[in-house]
This record gives C-alpha cells, sequence and structure tokens, in this order.
C-alpha cells in the first residue's frame, strides 16, 4: 500500500468500514466498529482505511495479511 498523505477522518473509516464490511469477517467488522467508538490517533485511523481500502479486491493471502494488521491495532 503506497504511502497517503491524507488524514482520514473517523467519519471516512467508519464509511469505509460500512462498505467493506460484507467482504470482512464478522467478528473483526465487529471489533473494529467498536474500536471506532474510541478516540483513536490520526496515525491509527490512516492505517485502518488503508488497510480497509479495496479489501474487497484483495487476494486471499493479503486479506490475511490485512486481517493481521487490523487486528494488532486492538493491542
Amino acid at each position: 500500500m503506497g504511502e497517503c498523505r491524507l488524514n482520514h477522518s473517523t467519519e471516512d473509516v467508519q464509511s469505509k468500514l460500512v462498505e467493506q464490511t460484507p467482504y470482512l469477517p464478522p467478528a473483526l467488522a465487529q471489533q473494529l466498529s467498536g474500536l471506532l467508538d474510541k478516540t483513536l490517533t490520526q496515525e491509527t485511523l490512516n492505517e485502518l482505511f488503508h488497510l480497509l481500502k479495496k479489501y474487497d479486491l484483495a487476494s486471499p493471502e493479503e486479506r490475511l495479511v490485512r486481517e493481521e494488521k487490523m487486528y494488532k491495532l486492538f493491542a
């Protein structure tokens, strides 16, 4: 994933999550939704946005890599 200089708002990330929820494992989608109820750093918002971006078009292998990175956001 390329570097993006845009800062994404919580609303941007929530919108992207809604768009990609049908493709995500249900438990992960639910956890991400709960995560977005918290105050997150700009860095975390940007990272999550880019992990979700075009998730539906990613290969199964790429999806697993992205999911691992998403789970690390909960730590």
